[in-house]
């Protein structure tokens, strides 16, 4: 009898997040699902199980926390859970100029965003390689192609890590039957814009989102045909090509307009 895979899946609770926990558990993955509140994903964790038979555990985890996710891996190992598909979805925004933000809440951002991120990669890539097989989707984002976005510089540069990091690695890992998507979705209906504090600006109020279902499924299925980037959506693919066309300063200021309360 085959071994069943195991998804590791943070930022489990809700949105595109719990849409890919539903879809590796549909295609029998069993699942380590990771976020702050545990409620949420202890209901997730019942559905999956009833509908799909498969072992879900649940972690409820601050992954911003120092050594979060370090400890979170000790106890995967110690519990004897391979690894074998790593889908690093935690992340926030953060709306506002820089230096009128809570330096605690732009820490928390920078450690999710980038740290917890590169963290787990790394901690995964050691046995995926050995094995010859593992699937690695990281959630970056249509920004990331930005040169940068005034009202959320930070934010915006964390993706742009995020997307580099993803393309880098996804050419390392080249022949050795591990790949790496990068999923760079547009606007999407979640809760982040809300979260952000940019839910009021004229690049959320303007646009169309997508659903979390839609962007989930375009993440899940490039990630199966072993894709580098994916970008789900017409919209997201013209704003992904205006931010890297010259002059890259006008999209900088494009964005400034943008990233303006509307109204």
């Amino acid at each position: 009898m085959t071994t069943p895979k195991t998804a590791l899946i943070t930022g489990a609770s809700g949105g595109i997040g719990a849409e890919l926990a539903r879809l590796f558990a549909a295609d029998g993955y069993d699942l380590a699902l990771v976020a702050r509140r545990e409620p949420p994903l202890e209901e997730l964790a019942t559905e999956l199980r009833r509908r799909h038979g498969v072992t879900v555990r649940v972690f409820a985890r601050d992954l911003a926390q120092p050594a979060a996710a370090t400890e979170l891996w000790s106890e995967l190992i110690a519990a004897g859970v391979r690894i074998d598909a790593l889908v690093n979805n935690a992340g926030v925004g953060i709306y506002g100029p820089l230096w009128e933000g809570d330096e605690g809440v732009l820490q928390r951002m920078v450690q999710l965003n980038v740290a917890v991120l590169t963290t787990l990669t790394r901690l995964a890539l050691p046995g995926m390689v050995q094995r010859h097989w593992g699937r690695i989707l990281n959630l970056a984002s249509i920004v990331g192609y930005q040169p940068a976005g005034p009202g959320m510089t930070a934010y915006y540069a964390s993706k742009a890590y995020v997307l580099s990091l993803s393309k880098g690695l996804a050419r390392e890992l080249s022949g050795s039957g591990v790949s790496l998507t990068a999923l760079s979705p547009g606007m999407t209906a979640t809760s982040f814009e809300e979260r952000s504090g940019a839910g009021a600006t004229r690049l959320y109020k303007w646009f169309p989102s997508m659903s979390a279902k839609a962007v989930a499924l375009a993440g899940y299925r490039g990630m199966l045909r072993k894709r580098t980037v994916v970008i789900p959506g017409l919209l997201a693919k013209l704003l992904s090509l205006a931010g890297e066309l010259p002059p890259r300063r006008m999209a900088v200021e494009v964005n400034r307009w943008l990233l303006r309360r509307a109204g």
